[in-house]
């Protein structure tokens, strides 16, 4: 944390990050509560930092996810917390950035935010859809599954530098469990519209795998959006 004084004078811009900074600009515009710039570029610093040269699959630098997830976000949920929390949700799974780091650069909310969202736990990894279980039944956790839930639609956006058996594992979960949050916050926050179509037209978009997966396909075309009802029942199950 040596450079936890001086990062401003060490921060760098890149396309993502000025995407991010110029629609958050904009927003604070007409927002109520106002967006704290500076906090968002030092998470974006931390992001940088700690992710270092790690690459996605394809070929992006990996800090390129996060800041896109807080750009889909700040449509739906503009809390600084938040946007500072999906900019840092991959770091203590994936970078050598603990809890108490977060806690000392930022403060104890932020940290247990990231906390909740890592797959890393006391005694295993756990799965993203055990990670959404989990923040079901905590109370004010809304926000951490529209994190979890974008973080989902920004891997479908680029799911196609995956292998073909990794695209297939992908779609099934996000049509067979994701879809559920969609209908979710649909009725939650009125602002996002038809927002689990949106998620099962990207999946839909990436069809072509038809040809290669026979039971891609069978998912596909017999995939029905389940009811809300049933979809609470799982999560609690």
């Amino acid at each position: 944390m040596n450079d936890l004084s001086c990062w401003e004078t060490k921060f760098k811009s890149c396309c993502y990050s000025e995407r991010l900074l110029k629609k958050l600009l904009l927003l604070n515009e007409t927002a109520t509560t106002k967006i704290d710039i500076l906090e968002i570029k030092k998470a974006i610093y931390y992001a940088r930092k700690y992710h270092g040269h790690q690459k996605r699959e394809s070929g992006e630098p990996y800090y390129s996810h996060p800041i896109e997830v807080a750009y889909m976000i700040a449509d739906y949920s503009f809390k600084p917390d938040i946007l500072v929390t999906s900019i840092l949700h991959d770091t203590i799974e994936d970078t050598e950035l603990t809890k108490e780091t977060i806690t000392c650069i930022f403060d104890q909310n932020i940290a247990n935010q990231v906390d909740a969202l890592t797959r890393l736990k006391i005694d295993r990894k756990i799965s993203s859809i055990e990670i959404i279980k989990l923040l079901w039944i905590q109370k004010n956790s809304d926000d951490l599954l529209l994190v979890k839930y974008f973080d989902r639609v920004h891997n479908i956006l680029t799911i196609k530098a995956k292998s073909p058996e990794k695209i297939l594992k992908i779609i099934e979960e996000t049509l067979t469990q994701f879809i559920s949050l969609g209908i979710y916050f649909k009725s939650k926050i009125p602002e996002i519209l038809m927002i689990e179509e949106q998620l099962i037209q990207l999946c839909y978009q990436n069809i072509i795998l038809k040809q290669q997966s026979p039971s891609l396909e069978l998912i596909l075309d017999n995939f029905q959006l389940p009811s809300l009802t049933s979809q609470n029942e799982k999560f609690q199950n």
